[in-house]
């Protein structure tokens, strides 16, 4: 350090004498470049004088700039770059004594802005991707929707092939398309926070773990909290549904109509009827359904055909198409996908059936989940509590398996960042 201030005493000459009293500096070798400036008073004749250092490069230099004008002090400023570039000095991000802003803060403030720009919109294409996933999977399973809807909450008991028959022949083809576009407007926004909450929650964990990769652990966690969060959200709009496809739904003049019927009768608080078994049917669904795919992606990508096709897509890069692009391939990420679905839909029943018979209640008659539960089990024993499993799974696994598919092809697409 000594030597570096010979060598900057020795660039300064003057008839003038300048004092100049030295300190201690102390730089690691690890640290990167640091510049140091003498910033005299405006009658001082080195008014314009700035010495910079590289502890790299091991010599002393001289540069000009223009510095404060109403002091002298000694400027120190460190790269953030690991070159022989500099930093702006500590001038440039104090401003002139006008109090005026400088170059150098206007920069670093809009490149700060466009960072905050950027994740601002990488959240919302990420949110898009799972919303477009519902869309497609929900229209697509709308009539098998339908048909567990008929089995859940108006009870049927005929066979299946007869309550298409049934259906045909009361309302057409359009029925079984019935109340599609309100189970949109629910699903889009809960399956776009349900798939962003995982992926932002799993990433979350894996950075506080330190982790290279999530435990299943992680997942499971982060596949709960995810479920929970959707539900929170997204509970009124399901209720509301629910409300227009139960007998006498169609008298209630849509969505509008039935919101306004049930916060005038029931109150606002009857949006969220059902939320206590909706959280705990959600947190294992989503914990199963997350986990269960994430796990069977995760070992797959590990086996030697998986670790090749990384390779292959990192070779080729941009040449493939967003098809190419996903990571388990077509056919196996929709099998995943219809895996990881029938595992949920079938863990979580009994909880879906109690939630539906909760929101169909009456303030005056109704009952606390336990009670509804026990309720259902006396009426119809314990395989009431799976009425409709089946046609419930053949509308699961194509939704989950579409679901998953275009949600990993609209992030491609979408050109969406890990969060």
């Amino acid at each position: 350090m000594h030597d570096q201030y010979f060598c900057f005493k020795s660039l300064i000459k003057s008839e003038r004498s300048i004092s100049f009293v030295p300190g201690g500096l102390f730089l690691d070798d690890a640290l990167p470049p640091c510049f140091l400036a003498l910033v005299p008073r405006k009658s001082d004749p080195f008014e314009n004088l700035a010495v910079s250092h590289s502890r790299r490069a091991n010599y002393c230099g001289v540069n000009a700039r223009v510095g404060f004008r109403n002091g002298v002090f000694l400027s120190v400023s460190l790269s953030v770059k690991e070159n022989d570039g500099y930093a702006l000095d500590s001038a440039k991000l104090l401003g002139n004594n006008n109090g005026e802003k400088v170059e150098g803060s206007e920069v670093e403030e809009k490149e700060k802005g466009k960072v905050k720009e950027s994740g601002a919109f990488n959240t919302t294409k990420h949110l898009w991707a799972g919303a477009v996933a519902a869309m497609v999977s929900r229209t697509v399973v709308a009539p098998l929707e339908r048909l567990k809807l008929e089995y859940v909450v108006r009870g049927e008991q005929k066979n299946l092939f007869d309550l298409i028959k049934t259906i045909s022949a009361a309302q057409g083809l359009k029925g079984f398309w019935k109340g599609n576009f309100v189970n949109i407007l629910r699903t889009a926004p809960f399956k776009a926070i349900n798939f962003y909450a995982y992926d932002t929650y799993r990433n979350k964990l894996l950075k506080w773990s330190g982790n290279e990769e999530a435990t299943n652990f992680d997942r499971f966690v982060a596949g709960a909290a995810a479920g929970i969060t959707a539900t929170l959200l997204c509970l009124p709009m399901d209720t509301i549904r629910t409300k227009m496809v139960a007998p006498g739904g169609e008298a209630l003049g849509g969505i509008i109509g039935a919101f306004r019927h049930m916060v005038q009768t029931e109150g606002v608080f009857s949006l969220y009827k059902g939320l206590v078994p909706a959280i705990v049917a959600m947190a294992p669904s989503g914990a199963v359904f997350y986990g269960v795919y994430d796990i069977l992606k995760s070992a797959y990508l590990h086996t030697p055909e998986g670790r090749k096709r990384l390779e292959h897509m990192k070779q080729e890069g941009r040449e493939l198409n967003a098809m190419e692009q996903l990571e388990l391939g077509p056919i196996r990420t929709l099998l995943y996908g219809a895996i990881a679905g029938a595992c949920s839909e079938a863990s979580t029943y009994p909880f879906e059936v109690v939630r539906r018979q909760l929101q169909m209640q009456l303030r005056t008659t109704r009952l606390s989940p336990l009670a509804t539960c026990v309720k259902i089990v006396e009426q119809g024993g314990v395989p009431a509590l799976y009425a409709g499993l089946i046609p419930s799974l053949l509308q699961v696994l194509p939704s989950a398996a579409i679901s998953y598919f275009v949600y990993e092809f609209m992030k491609i697409v979408l050109k969406v960042e890990s969060t």
